[in-house]
């Protein structure tokens, strides 16, 4: 137990301590020492909500604090007024060696990003874990759509067979670690 505070601006859009851009709207959040990737079950100790959240930052930096939650996150804790609350971590699964793989499949970019949020808003309620990464092209800013990511090159090429068969192409993409 411990406890969690939350973090927005100015970090979105930053580049969080694992490579990926950090968006305040998905369930992320920062700990000193877990590996990227953790799915971390946080439950307020107060009002016995709770969320699940993946590892993607380091942090937080204050003592006392055990791990630092998006907005989104702290919305589904309703600790965001507070700033921070007294929580209970379970760890559900563990992350990445340092160095490992990740890979992605790629099912859309777009230029406006609501509508690539409601295209990762379905595939995360049929795959689980899908997110919405920006990316500054020469063209302009577009929004490409993940479901992912995963560890393993032959899950997520199977992954990618799995959305082509339900009209959904991508491509498998690597993630830089």
């Amino acid at each position: 137990m411990g406890y969690a505070s939350w973090y927005g601006d100015p970090y979105h859009g930053r580049r969080a301590a694992n490579g990926e851009i950090y968006d305040q709207n998905q369930m992320t959040a920062a700990h000193r020492t877990l590996p990227f990737e953790t799915m971390v079950k946080v439950t307020d100790m107060e009002n016995d909500r709770s969320t699940v959240v993946r590892i993607t930052d380091r942090g937080p930096f204050i003592k006392g604090r055990i791990i630092d939650l998006s907005l989104a996150a702290a919305k589904e804790l309703a600790m965001v007024g507070p700033g921070t609350a007294l929580v209970r971590l379970e760890i559900l699964s563990n992350g990445l060696e340092p160095g490992a793989a990740r890979y992605a499949v790629q099912v859309g970019a777009f230029s406006e990003r609501p509508t690539a949020e409601h295209l990762q808003q379905q595939l995360a309620s049929r795959y689980g874990e899908a997110y919405v990464e920006n990316y500054d092209s020469e063209r302009g800013r577009v929004f490409r759509v993940r479901v992912g990511p995963r560890t393993s090159l032959s899950d997520v090429q199977q992954l990618a067979r799995q959305l082509e068969n339900e009209n959904l192409p991508g491509f498998v993409v690597r993630l830089d670690n």
